[in-house]
């Protein structure tokens, strides 16, 4: 592979049928399109199509994309966008970054009951912020919650989590001022959030297995007799659970970024591939546990972003809220440009790369057994590009 970067899709199309082999009784037709979409994408088993300047007359042709939203390369201008529309509703007010983790012993259970479970890990963490926020004895005030999950660690085990930025304040009940957290560089107790999140949620798995609602297949069977599963519940209620807060380093807007860089990728992202050779696929990855110490893993290449709004953030009444805030705040709409680089910029504005006045537009389009080229053109099915 010399001159050519490693891509997730290398590792997909050199070993996806032995792959299969070993585990395509266990995937979800919705696994096994994202794993077709990403060996494909922008390869000419997809088709092409020719962009034109609507300034000059520059012509580019290109493979097109599979638009799959687990595909590494196809969300870049996905992610650009969201990022822009959440820095846009920054108040300039301090943040606070609050993680909530699930303990180990819940993460198989996790991954049998991924739609209920992570449903739950929501709501439990958002409950829980809100409530703690509410009382007169921390704040006092209505606050809004940006969540996105994540369900991996940075070495791709499985261990799901919750990010949430959140601004250290909020409104008041009356609507009528802003209300600052009492003490510079701190937001919410975190034993109280972690307590309170602890019992949410255990009272809610206990809630859903009452109702029949979790499935216990596989190496988790066996929780599914009462006093197995009670037994763990009660286990993990006498442990303390961790939840991480602490102003975000380099501002809201780091950690927005950081997000960003989950809510529209996959698990990883081709940057930090190394190699991949003889069936194994080296990759870049931080250790949290030893100062973020960079390392290198290898796997078998066989082996190998969910986001919520609450509270002030929730969608039936975020631009209200918003605008309600920064007239207490006398402040203005944040302008979210600076957080894309000119490269990003230019992307999705979908810049002509000659003249850089112009915007490339799809002119026209052709089938994977058909190749594009600039002769074949004219054949194809062509778009106004006014």
């Amino acid at each position: 592979m010399t001159g050519h970067r490693l891509e997730v899709a290398d590792v997909f199309r050199a070993h996806q049928d032995q792959f299969l082999r070993r585990w395509g009784h266990a995937l979800s037709d919705q696994q096994r399109k994202a794993l077709r979409d990403i060996g494909l994408c922008r390869t000419a088993a997809l088709g092409t199509h020719l962009e034109r300047c609507d300034r000059c007359s520059y012509e580019t042709i290109a493979y097109d994309s599979c638009r799959n939203r687990h595909c590494p390369k196809c969300q870049s201008s996905a992610r650009d966008r969201w990022l822009l529309k959440q820095a846009s509703s920054l108040l300039p007010v301090p943040y606070a970054h609050v993680v909530f983790t699930v303990p180990e012993q819940l993460a198989p259970l996790a991954l049998r009951n991924q739609r209920l479970f992570y449903s739950l890990l929501f709501r439990a963490a958002s409950e829980t912020l809100q409530e703690v926020a509410a009382d007169p004895r921390h704040l006092g005030a209505r606050i809004g919650v940006l969540a996105v999950l994540h369900t991996w660690s940075k070495n791709l085990r499985h261990h799901p989590h919750l990010h949430c930025l959140v601004p250290a304040g909020g409104l008041a009940f009356d609507n009528s001022r802003w209300v600052p957290t009492r003490r510079h560089g701190f937001f919410l107790p975190v034993r109280v959030l972690s307590r309170m999140f602890r019992g949410k949620l255990l009272s809610f798995l206990k809630h859903s297995y009452r109702r029949s609602e979790l499935c216990f297949a596989g190496k988790i069977s066996a929780l599914s007799a009462p006093r197995s599963f009670y037994s763990l519940l009660a286990n993990l209620r006498r442990t303390e659970w961790v939840v991480y807060s602490k102003p975000p380093f380099g501002g809201p807007e780091h950690v927005l970024k950081y997000l960003a860089r989950y809510t529209h990728r996959v698990a990883i992202s081709n940057g930090r591939l190394l190699s991949l050779d003889k069936g194994k696929v080296r990759f870049r990855w931080r250790d949290s546990r030893h100062n973020n110490r960079s390392s290198i893993m290898k796997l078998d290449a066989v082996e190998f972003v969910k986001i919520r709004h609450f509270g002030l953030l929730a969608n039936r009444n975020r631009r209200q809220a918003l605008t309600l805030c920064r007239l207490h705040l006398c402040a203005t709409a944040a302008d979210p440009s600076p957080l894309l680089t000119e490269q990003q910029t230019s992307a999705l504005r979908r810049s002509c790369p000659q003249c850089k006045c112009g915007t490339l537009h799809v002119v026209a389009r052709c089938s994977a057994a058909e190749p594009l080229s600039p002769s074949l053109a004219l054949h194809c099915v062509t778009f106004d590009s006014s």
